[in-house]
């Protein structure tokens, strides 16, 4: 692929981004490419250094406002219709359309916060059973204060074994947790790069 090439299809893939951001990154990564090559590098290794065009296209997506993708979309999206005809479609669809809209962000918003409210419960289970093994632990001093050596024994193996499952549990909320905003990248990404399709294939 040559360096044309590369920001031919690099063009492409970004047609979802307003015009002035496209050019913009086309300059910044001309710039790049041509930076290599006075470097020493031959036009095909500076291109493989940047990586594929998509995994660029990616990465620029995933650094883009989703405010920004969507301005820009009813932005190309008045311009292809017509702005009297979206206009006079937006006001008597408003009753339809706005209220699916509202009750889209609500199921996203309470699917969110199920979401989270579980990992925050977990991580409060795992320091629960933290402190209170350490509780169990310190009650046994009573125990050995007042003769009863087979309670002060239950209380510190009792004790240890929730500090222990208290400890256990902290990585896995952990990974939950890093799971979970993972996951709500992907979903981000995966709606802005829906946006800037559309407006690809039109």
């Amino acid at each position: 692929m040559t360096k044309q090439e590369f920001l031919a299809s690099l063009r492409e893939g970004l047609r979802g981004l307003p015009p002035a951001d496209i050019e913009e990154r086309i300059a910044f990564y001309d710039e790049m490419i041509d930076d290599r090559m006075e470097e020493g590098l031959t036009e095909e290794e500076a291109l493989a250094e940047l990586g594929s065009v998509e995994s660029v296209i990616v990465q620029i997506t995933a650094d883009t406002p989703l405010v920004k993708l969507v301005k820009e979309k009813v932005r190309s999206e008045r311009k292809r219709s017509g702005k009297g005809l979206t206009t006079v479609l937006l006001v008597l669809g408003s009753p339809i359309w706005v209220s699916l809209l509202i009750a889209a962000f609500a199921v996203a918003l309470s699917l969110a916060a199920a979401a989270w409210s579980v990992v925050i419960s977990l991580y409060a289970a795992a320091l629960s059973l933290s402190v209170g093994g350490v509780a169990f632990v310190a009650f046994s001093v009573i125990y050995i204060l007042r003769g009863n050596i087979p309670g002060a024994a239950f209380a510190v193996g009792a004790g240890l074994a929730a500090v222990g499952l208290g400890l256990l549990l902290f990585p896995a909320c952990n990974a939950l947790a890093k799971g979970l905003v993972k996951g709500m990248k992907k979903l981000v990404l995966g709606f802005k790069s829906l946006l800037m399709r559309k407006k690809g294939a039109e």
